[in-house]
């Protein structure tokens, strides 16, 4: 469906997860979110390189199952378990409905990641979710997960990201701008989307996600893919 969620000038409220952005959330993130198509496929290559038998992939965040499908689409064992986490109901919903006709051993979690105890981990994915979490939350998160997974695991982090260089900033921001007038929003829908999610979505730069993943115990994290100021890191324990 397409997203015409801010359409209109309105009165705009925090974002949120509810059953109308779910509805367009596959639209929203395709124009929205440079290189989202190479973030999903580096997932699914993920998928198929570091899982290993009777072991646990962990989608945290998982929104509408992107993430989930491409692990699934690429898993060269079946005696893999698959957590798709979400602490949206409508998601969780969508998710559930998208992968229903696959075959795969897939449990869905309707909870705050918090909450959710890893274990024996052989892929943990944060796929545009860790800027959602609370950033004084952040690093507990990421040595949680570094100490849940299995030697040679990984995680994959995908994020919006901010340049330490206002200057470059900027010009980083101008051009994601123009790129959702590409995919067909207009001032209005960008200007009110940029006001419902300022205070929701808080964006790093690459420099302190490294330096986080590093601090975890991942001895060289990487950035394995950027577009505009939206990043894909790698970190292999």
């Amino acid at each position: 469906m397409r997203d015409r969620v801010y359409r209109k000038e309105k009165d705009i409220v925090d974002f949120i997860f509810d059953k109308k952005i779910v509805k367009v959330f596959d639209d929203m993130v395709l124009r929205s979110v440079p290189g989202y198509k190479l973030m999903i496929e580096l997932i699914g290559l993920a998928g198929r390189t570091y899982p290993t038998e009777n072991s646990n992939i962990y989608d945290l965040g998982c929104s509408t199952g992107a993430a989930t499908l491409a692990v699934v689409s690429n898993l060269q064992s079946t005696s893999v378990e698959i957590f798709s986490v979400d602490n949206s109901k409508d998601m969780i919903e969508k998710c559930r409905k998208n992968l229903s006709h696959y075959e795969a051993n897939i449990q869905y979690i309707c909870d705050d990641i918090d909450n959710i105890k890893f274990q024996n981990a052989s892929l943990i994915i944060l796929n545009l979710t860790l800027q959602f979490i609370s950033p004084n939350k952040r690093s507990d998160l990421i040595k949680k997960i570094y100490e849940s997974l299995l030697p040679g695991g990984a995680l994959i982090i995908s994020e919006k990201v901010i340049d330490e260089d206002g200057i470059t900033n900027n010009k980083l921001a101008t051009l994601h701008e123009s790129f959702k007038k590409e995919n067909g929003y207009t001032e209005t829908e960008i200007a009110q989307k940029r006001k419902a999610i300022e205070n929701v979505l808080i964006p790093e730069s690459i420099a302190l996600h490294l330096g986080r993943l590093s601090s975890a115990g991942f001895s060289k994290p990487l950035v394995q893919m950027q577009c505009i100021n939206f990043a894909s890191f790698l970190a292999v324990k």
